[in-house]
């Protein structure tokens, strides 16, 4: 309660937890919040929230994919750095033990490893294709855009960090939907994100319900895939319907798997044309 004392004597004072949206720490648009784990006050974000956060990364997302290679691996690597300081944070929100270190070791490799593939990712999936003619013919990776991302709630930071990780290195822009159940690991690793050098509006993190926020994340027309690893059977469903109106991508891929080829999941392959000599 307000006012309660520490085992020092001194007034114990409560971390605040707000959405991330366009580089800041707001607090939801409706003021309104749901109580987690009994004590712990999360803002439960609004549509209005979610469309906040979806233009903030569309205005970033040409930004991002306009930095070099280098530079977006540089930014992730930073990323990993913040959260290995912040471990003693994680492991208690994870509820300390063996099983809460071993999930901080994996988010911090996860963002490590997506990192080294950042400069890598034309030279594997991108291709100089044989034609007939006097013409060079490139497939040459691009990133999809912006993408929406329902975290799953187990694991609650390893397995963010692995949808978020691919997104961000392939280019794009993310809105994450943090697990209601588990909602704390998503908020603060925004805070890891804040201070990681990335630009505003590249990452945006939203808690709420989700049955108020998935079907206008879904069916948002500036969204340009979803991936739905938190999704139950019968929300995949429903996302599928909404996003075929827009022919949204829609990402289904293992929760936990870590591969360069889930970074093409949220990646468009782009054919040039090029004539021989020019």
């Amino acid at each position: 309660m307000p006012g309660a004392k520490n085992g020092n004597g001194r007034v114990q004072i409560r971390k605040t937890y707000k959405l991330y949206i366009a580089g800041e720490f707001v607090r939801s648009e409706s003021g309104r919040a749901y109580r987690f784990d009994g004590s712990v006050n999360v803002p439960r974000g609004s549509r209005k929230d979610l469309r906040d956060a979806v233009r903030a990364a569309r205005g970033a997302v040409s930004g991002w994919a306009a930095r070099t290679a280098m530079n977006r691996g540089q930014i992730l690597y930073r990323a990993a750095e913040m959260l290995d300081g912040r471990r003693a944070q994680f492991v208690e929100l994870l509820g300390s033990g063996r099983g809460a270190h071993k999930e901080v070791d994996e988010a911090v490799e996860a963002l490590v490893w997506y990192a080294g593939w950042t400069d890598k990712l034309a030279q594997v999936i991108g291709a100089t294709n044989p034609v007939a003619g006097p013409y060079f013919n490139f497939t040459i990776p691009e990133p999809t855009g912006v993408v929406g991302v329902v975290a799953p709630g187990k694991p609650a930071l390893a397995g963010l960090v692995r949808r978020v990780a691919p997104a961000l290195c392939a280019g794009n822009a993310v809105v994450v939907l943090a697990p209601e159940a588990t909602p704390l690991p998503a908020l603060t690793l925004a805070e890891v994100l804040a201070t990681s050098d990335l630009p505003a509006g590249v990452a945006n993190v939203l808690s709420g319900y989700r049955k108020e926020l998935l079907p206008w994340l879904a069916s948002h027309m500036d969204v340009n895939a979803i991936d739905v690893a938190g999704c139950t059977p019968a929300e995949v469903i429903d996302i599928e319907k909404a996003a075929a109106d827009n022919v949204k991508r829609v990402v289904k891929l293992a929760p936990n798997e870590m591969s360069p080829y889930l970074i093409t999941a949220f990646m468009e392959m782009k054919t040039v044309w090029h004539p021989v000599g020019v």
